[in-house]
């Protein structure tokens, strides 16, 4: 006579068994999606069309408002097109130095991100207005520096204001995942 053996149900495998790409999906899916969504971002802000009829118009008008709260902090400033010019200095604010890159780093990184399109909307409207806000202040205190103290203006451009623009962007999306991010509803069991 054979002899029946019970039959236990499956254990699930352990961790260590679950091949890397499908324990880690969700990260990997928003690094794949952040890559492309930047690269993207970026490719089409090199295209001459956009860069002549967004981008440009963008910095100038970035040129603009800067250079009206210099005229309200007494600097006596002049505009034309990108350029902030005084008796005493002039700058003209370039690809780089408009925060747009910033902003498509902020951009890709909340739509890479698993949260509701809600979330993702509200976070990219504050995000882009808290973003130009910091780079208004960039603009302002570079022009200051370079007025009064023109030996550092380099090293405060390129080295000071350029990673703070860009870690703020990069804090101000920290900050939305962790905070208010709500992630899309699960899908029931």
């Amino acid at each position: 006579m054979a002899r029946k053996t019970p039959v236990s149900p499956k254990k699930p495998p352990a961790a260590e068994e679950v091949p890397f790409w499908r324990r880690n999906r969700r990260e990997l899916t928003f690094l794949i999606l952040f890559a492309v969504l930047l690269g993207a971002g970026f490719s089409l802000i090199s295209l001459n069309w956009v860069n002549d009829h967004a981008i440009e118009p963008l910095t100038a008008g970035i040129a603009r408002t800067s250079g009206a709260v210099l005229n309200l902090l007494g600097q006596k400033v002049t505009m034309a097109g990108t350029v902030i010019r005084s008796p005493r200095f002039a700058v003209n604010i370039r690809n780089g130095c408009n925060g747009v890159e910033a902003m498509l780093i902020f951009l890709a990184a909340v739509l890479a991100f698993p949260a509701s399109w809600k979330s993702r909307l509200a976070g990219l409207g504050l995000g882009i207005i808290a973003i130009q806000v910091v780079n208004l202040i960039r603009v302002l205190v570079l022009f200051l520096t370079g007025v009064y103290f023109p030996k550092i203006f380099d090293t405060s451009h390129t080295v000071i204001w350029q990673t703070i623009v860009i870690l703020f962007g990069v804090m101000l999306w920290i900050f939305w995942a962790n905070r208010f991010a709500t992630p899309p509803a699960e899908p029931a069991a």
